[in-house]
């Protein structure tokens, strides 16, 4: 196992090839530390690190004979932790949503109340479609640097991609946000001026 330990990635997923589970081993606590950090970084949750984590590596396993090698093996880990990171916080909004809306559902004591109003309901769902329906490349971008708050230049270090690029994809994934919500504020600005 020790001299294991001097192989490269590559060679180690060689040996996982021919049925050798020590070299996965191997692997995983080589990279395990950066891909925990990417998946914190993106969900904040211990727990929900731990099982993305897992996740990640056992779909590398299940896919290891389709690595080519065409980029680190770092890389293409953290590129699993960050889609299947993504998956979950889409995950956690539409478990939010049932939250809120099983609060929604009790009778409120003033009707008056606007954070239990059914507009404010459909606005969060509407936002939340809105943005399911973003091409990945876009949703990502908007995803990381709008909803979860990260900074443009952290975005970009997350998606390895050029500053220049998530600035692009931002401003056009926002304009096709305000393009598909644009019925919406028409329709409201008209509600409130009718008020």
């Amino acid at each position: 196992m020790g001299v294991q330990l001097e192989l490269s990635d590559i060679q180690l997923i060689e040996k996982v090839q021919e049925g050798d589970l020590s070299a996965f081993e191997i692997i995983m606590s080589r990279h395990k530390p950066k891909v925990a950090a990417v998946i914190m970084g993106m969900l904040g949750d211990a727990d929900a690190t731990e099982d993305v984590g897992q996740e990640v590596f056992i779909r590398f396993f299940r896919t290891i004979d389709k690595f080519k090698g065409d980029s680190e093996l770092s890389t293409y880990l953290i590129r699993i932790a960050i889609n299947l990171s993504i998956n979950e916080i889409n995950k956690r909004k539409r478990r939010h949503y049932v939250s809120f809306d099983d609060l929604y559902s009790s009778d409120s004591s003033d009707p008056h109340d606007r954070e239990n109003s059914p507009d404010n309901r459909d606005l969060r769902e509407i936002l939340d479609r809105a943005i399911q329906t973003l091409d990945s490349k876009y949703r990502k971008v908007i995803v990381l640097r709008l909803v979860n708050g990260y900074s443009t230049k952290e975005t970009a270090e997350i998606l390895d991609l050029p500053l220049g690029t998530v600035l692009s994809r931002l401003a056009r994934g926002q304009k096709k946000l305000q393009e598909i919500l644009k019925p919406f504020y028409n329709n409201e600005a008209t509600h409130l001026n009718t008020l």
